[in-house]
C-alpha cells in the first residue's frame, strides 16, 4: 500500500518544531533541505500498490536512513536506535516534531533495499551527485579527468580453508537432515568438532602431517553424511538438495580446481588475488570505482562478479559515470592493470600510468600524478563506509553495499562542503567587521 502522507496529531499544537530549536546552520539541516526529496516518491512509488496492505514506511524515511547507515558507518540495528536520540537525523527522514520511539523495525530496511533492488540504489548515488551539481560542487569541468580503478569488496565469511568447509558443510547438512526428519545413522558431531579443533591446533605449531590427518578425517565424515542423506533421502525438499549439492562440491573440489566453492551460505563468493603482501587472497567480489580527479568525487561503483580482467570493466564503468552526471568523462587515467583497452573508448582518453615524466609536459604529468588518489577515496568507502566488509546477502547484496557505500562517501564530502561554506561565510563577516573598525579607528585619530 502507499505510504501515508504526513498528517498532524491534535497534540503537535502544543509541541515545538525540530525547525524551531535545531540550529539551521547545522550542515545535516542545510542538507536535508537542499536535496530534492520528490525525487525519491517519483522514482520508487510505482513500487508501492494502492488500497491493498498495510500503509507503506515513508519513502523519505528509507531513503534517508540508508544514507545515514552508510554516511556513519552504523548498522540497521544502530542507525533506527540513534535516530531516536538525534534530532538532525529525525529533521533529516522528514520528520518535522521529535520522535520518542522507533520509527520502524530494522528488517523493513531489509526488505526495501530488496524491493528497490541495485538499480533503485543507484539512484540514491545520482541524487548526491545531482545536489552537489545544484550547489556546483560539481560541474563539467570535473568530468573532464577521472581517475578509474577496481578493489575487492570481501564477504562476511570465515577464512575458507579445507578443514573449516568440510566441517560446516557436515553440520550445516546435519541439521537439515533432522528437520527434514532423516535419521541418520551418525552425525559425527562430537567426533567433528574434536578433529576440527585438533587439525587447528596441529596447522598453529606447524606440524603438517598430523593436521592432514585430521583434515582427512573431517573430509571422511562428510563424505559419509552425504552418502547417508543420499540413501535414505531420494527426493530432498529443495533447501536441502541446494546444500546436498554445495556439500558435494566442496567434498570433490581439488586444490588447482576452477569455480570452487567458498562458503556454503555464499556461493558467489570468489578467491581474488589482487598482489597485496599482507593479504595475499581475498575472499569477495571486484569492485569497480570512479573518482574525479578534481576535489574526488565518487561519480561511479559497481560491483562485478566473474572477476574479470580490469581492462574488461572499463566501459561499463565509463557509462555508469555518464548516465550518473549527465556527462561523458574526458580522459581516464588508469593504472596498468587496464593494459590492453584501447586509447579512446567512446570519446573518452584512456590514459594509462606506464609514461615517463620525461616524456609529457609538466601539467599532463601533474594529472598523471593524480592517478593515485583513487587510493585513498577506496581506503575511505571501506574503512568508513561499510565497504570492507558485506554483510548482504547474495550477488545482489553486493551490488546494493558497494553502490550505498559511494552514496556515503558522497554525502560526507557536501557536509563537509557545506561546513566549509559556513566557515567562509564567517570569515567573510569577521573581515568585514575588522575594516569597519579600521575605518572608525582611523577617522578618530587622524591628526589634527
Amino acid at each position: 500500500m502507499q505510504p501515508k502522507s504526513g498528517s498532524q496529531d491534535q497534540g503537535d499544537l502544543f509541541r515545538s518544531r525540530l525547525d524551531q530549536f535545531l540550529n539551521r546552520q547545522h550542515p545535516l539541516f542545510k542538507l536535508a533541505d537542499s536535496i530534492d526529496w520528490s525525487v525519491f516518491e517519483k522514482e520508487f512509488g510505482s513500487l508501492y500498490v494502492e488500497n491493498v496492505g498495510r500503509p507503506g514506511l515513508p519513502i523519505r524515511l528509507m531513503v534517508a536512513l540508508h544514507y545515514l547507515k552508510h554516511a556513519f558507518n552504523v548498522s540497521d540495528e544502530t542507525v533506527v536506535a540513534q535516530f531516536v536520540e538525534n534530532g538532525y537525523w529525525q529533521y533529516f527522514c522528514g520528520f518535522e516534531y521529535f520522535q520518542h520511539e522507533f520509527p520502524l523495525n530494522p528488517t523493513s530496511l531489509v526488505k526495501w533495499r530488496q524491493r528497490i533492488g541495485h538499480k533503485g540504489v543507484e539512484k540514491l548515488l545520482k541524487v548526491t551527485i545531482e545536489t552537489a551539481k545544484a550547489k556546483e560542487y560539481v560541474t563539467e569541468e570535473h568530468l573532464e579527468r577521472v581517475n578509474v580503478d577496481t578493489t575487492v569488496q570481501e564477504k562476511a565469511i570465515a577464512f575458507p580453508t579445507d578443514a573449516r568447509l568440510y566441517h560446516k558443510a557436515r553440520r550445516i547438512l546435519v541439521r537439515q537432515a533432522k528437520k527434514a526428519g532423516i535419521e541418520l545413522r551418525q552425525s559425527y558431531e562430537r567426533l567433528g568438532k574434536t578433529a576440527f579443533i585438533m587439525q587447528g591446533r596441529y596447522s598453529h605449531v606447524r606440524q603438517a602431517k598430523r593436521a592432514r590427518r585430521e583434515q582427512k578425517r573431517l573430509w571422511l565424515y562428510l563424505g559419509r553424511v552425504i552418502r547417508d542423506i543420499e540413501r535414505k533421502c531420494q527426493e530432498p525438499d529443495s533447501l536441502l538438495a541446494t546444500m546436498l549439492e554445495r556439500a558435494k562440491r566442496i567434498f570433490t573440489q581439488k586444490r588447482d580446481d576452477k569455480n570452487k566453492l567458498y562458503s556454503m551460505q555464499a556461493p558467489e563468493v570468489e578467491c581474488i588475488a589482487k598482489g597485496k603482501a599482507h593479504k595475499k587472497y581475498e575472499f569477495g567480489c571486484k569492485v569497480s570505482l570512479v573518482s574525479t580527479s578534481k576535489d574526488n568525487w565518487i561519480v561511479g561503483i559497481q560491483a562485478l562478479h566473474g572477476n574479470p580482467y580490469d581492462g574488461h570493466t572499463l566501459k561499463d564503468a565509463l557509462a555508469q559515470a555518464e548516465q550518473i552526471t549527465g556527462w561523458r568523462p574526458g580522459n581516464a587515467y588508469c593504472d596498468k592493470g587496464y593494459k590492453g583497452e584501447p586509447k579512446f573508448i567512446e570519446k573518452t582518453a584512456v590514459h594509462l600510468a606506464n609514461r615517463k615524466k620525461k616524456s609529457m609536459k609538466p601539467r599532463e604529468w601533474d594529472w598523471f600524478k593524480r592517478r593515485s588518489a583513487i587510493e585513498p577515496i577506496i581506503g575511505h568507502t571501506k574503512s568508513d563506509h561499510r565497504m570492507n566488509r558485506n554483510y548482504l546477502k547474495g550477488e545482489e547484496g553486493d551490488k546494493i553495499n558497494a553502490l550505498l557505500a559511494g552514496c556515503g562517501f558522497n554525502l560526507r564530502k557536501l557536509l563537509r562542503a557545506i561546513l566549509f561554506g559556513l566557515f567562509k561565510e564567517r570569515f567573510r563577516a569577521l573581515c568585514t567587521e575588522w575594516d569597519d573598525v579600521l575605518q572608525c579607528f582611523n577617522r578618530n585619530h587622524q591628526p589634527a
